[in-house]
């Protein structure tokens, strides 16, 4: 009893771990910026991911009346020539929108500040890339990320039964790939087809990333569950935890849809660059 409390705690600790750096990276993720104003530190952050049928909303927080500031942007990757917004103050806050566009479309823009007429610098202020998809409903997207992290802990969670020589852990390696099926093979297409237009869009038809890192997942998890379903073979519980641990740390969407505006069709495989 003791042993599988531990194999509990440290699954419980990996997987929050792994949540937390899914939630934290990525090129869909909000790039954050520091700037240094009057001796004091001012954080904020430029979207990179933009859901639903509007226009993406770019706000900073300054109180200052005297700070102003501009977005220039142009559609990606294009060469076209840069467009300019001005932001509008509200309250304490600067704020801007960038166009709306298609699903997978993305915008290449950059913040400049300005107080008193003079420009305010921030360090490491390149353009970042905001990436447009329309809207996938709660009821699809909730079920999708809570199936996807509970394979990824009963995965981890089988793979230390199965170290510790736990019987029970064959039951876990079958809930395991339950989810993946559930998570990663049913809702995963279902979200893809709402954000962007298609079910499936990794191998063979596609390059996605996510997809296909979703697809390995479900191999690996299918070769354990087919191996052990006769005959102990431990090892191959440790080698797909092991594969879904490893392609949990590869960036959520670092390979993901991208439209072509010259051609109209939306691409896969393509780097989100930030």
């Amino acid at each position: 009893m003791k042993k599988k409390i531990i194999f509990w705690i440290l699954t419980v600790v990996i997987t929050l771990f792994t949540a937390v750096y899914q939630r934290t990276t990525g090129p869909t993720y909000p790039k954050s910026f520091k700037l240094s104003l009057d001796g004091s530190e001012h954080k904020f952050s430029l979207p990179r991911s933009q859901n639903g049928f509007t226009d993406c909303q770019v706000k900073i927080n300054l109180a200052d009346p005297t700070i102003t500031g501009k977005v220039v942007y142009r559609r990606y990757p294009t060469s076209e020539p840069w467009d300019t917004l001005n932001f509008n103050r509200e309250g304490e806050s600067l704020i801007a929108w960038l166009p709306k566009q298609p699903a997978a479309g993305k915008l290449e823009y950059k913040v400049e500040l300005f107080q008193n007429g003079s420009v305010l610098d921030i360090p490491g202020n390149e353009a970042v890339t905001v990436r447009f998809k329309d809207n996938v409903p709660a009821y699809v997207l909730i079920p999708h990320i809570l199936f996807i992290f509970t394979a990824m802990l009963l995965s981890t969670l089988a793979a230390f039964f199965a170290m510790g020589n736990i019987p029970s852990y064959k039951f876990y390696v079958g809930l395991t790939l339950l989810f993946f099926i559930l998570g990663g093979m049913i809702f995963g297409p279902i979200v893809q087809k709402f954000a962007f237009g298609e079910f499936w869009t990794g191998f063979p038809y596609g390059k996605d990333l996510t997809d296909n890192k979703s697809l390995i997942g479900f191999l690996a998890w299918t070769i354990a569950w087919v191996g052990n379903r006769k005959k102990d073979r431990k090892y191959l519980v440790v080698i797909a935890a092991i594969v879904v641990l490893a392609i949990s740390y590869i960036p959520h969407s670092a390979r993901g849809s991208e439209l072509d505006y010259k051609s109209g069709d939306i691409k896969t495989g393509m780097i989100h660059i930030p």
